[in-house]
């Protein structure tokens, strides 16, 4: 008897290695995603720009990316209680100076370029259909830092917006980085300050648009985050607190059917071996003195070496290595 409708998802066309590059943009979906590549060791570039939640916004700044376009970006800077921002980034990068700031901007976005330049694949993480539109010029923004809201008109995208949109960033992505791989997402958190039933008509909409680009583009493929913890996992326990964001035992489960369809076999092999090596890292000892226990870290202090040829662990090896010169 089955209790649960669960997602088999079957392997990707084209699977990820480890060493390669993978770009991440988009909402905190990204950012969970992004965290546990690197926490996999993975060659990955978390979410550059902060959260991210309309599928415009994180278009229009992968398209500036790509053409490393800073033609316009002091237009979108404001100032808010003494300090600047700026209108399509995240909070998180903000300075009490205006030229301070914008040439962090730039760097970022050179950065950005320079990494995706050398990517196999880009995942993107759409949030909401929901956007703000500034009312002095009726320019879209990506987060209105807490500027009063009657200076922001607040709307629906169409279905027609999003897809041409996409349509479009993607053909460019294509143009700049042939053969580059997209891993399409809809974030399965829900935007309850939407309400229930119009977050509902957002996601709906996300689905949908989701679906024709990976009917109309061959190197894009849909992981469908949004359906494996609403659809399989389906039930308030695997939801935090604030029954919006999944916890940790969801994430894993969502991150676990990912590799199964995402990485190569190189990278899988690693994965073992570096659960391992992490199992043994976390390893509290009641007598860390013992000789025992010394003769343990010098057995996972060897592990690390091994691996160090493989991945980048110095970080793991410096700890290892201060718990022996301790002794």
């Amino acid at each position: 008897m089955q209790f649960r409708t669960e997602i088999n998802i079957p392997p990707a066309p084209q699977q990820l290695s480890r060493t390669q590059g993978i770009f991440t943009i988009g909402s905190c979906f990204a950012e969970v995603m992004g965290k546990r590549l690197q926490e996999a060791k993975a060659n990955v570039l978390v979410n550059p720009f902060g959260t991210i939640f309309n599928p415009l916004s994180i278009h229009k700044l992968l398209r500036a990316v790509l053409e490393q376009d800073e033609t316009n970006l002091a237009e979108g800077l404001v100032q808010q209680n003494g300090i600047w921002y700026h209108y399509d980034f995240h909070s998180s990068f903000s300075h009490p100076d205006f030229e301070v700031l914008l040439q962090m901007l730039r760097e970022k976005l050179q950065d950005a370029h320079a990494f995706i330049k050398q990517s196999q694949a880009v995942m993107l993480t759409w949030g909401t259909a929901y956007v703000y539109e500034r009312q002095d010029n009726g320019v879209l923004v990506a987060n209105c830092h807490k500027v009063p809201q009657k200076a922001f008109t607040k709307r629906l995208l169409s279905l027609e917006e999003i897809t041409e949109d996409t349509r479009q960033t993607l053909q460019l992505l294509q143009t700049h980085c042939p053969g580059i791989q997209v891993i399409l997402t809809v974030s399965p958190v829900r935007h309850l300050k939407d309400t229930l039933p119009l977050n509902s008509v957002s996601k709906s909409l996300l689905r949908v648009a989701a679906h024709l680009a990976q009917e109309q583009h061959l190197n894009l493929s849909y992981f469908p985050a949004y359906e494996l913890l609403l659809d399989d996992l389906r039930d308030y326990r695997f939801y935090t607190d604030d029954l919006l964001h999944p916890t940790q035992m969801a994430e894993n489960y969502i991150w676990e059917k990912f590799l199964q369809a995402y990485s190569d076999d190189v990278f899988t092999q690693f994965l073992s071996r570096w659960a391992e090596v992490q199992r043994e890292l976390g390893h509290k000892s009641f007598h860390p003195d013992s000789p025992a226990h010394q003769k343990f870290l010098q057995k996972l202090l060897q592990k690390l070496h091994k691996l160090a040829q493989e991945a980048d662990v110095q970080a793991e090896i410096d700890t290892v290595q201060r718990q022996l010169r301790m002794q």
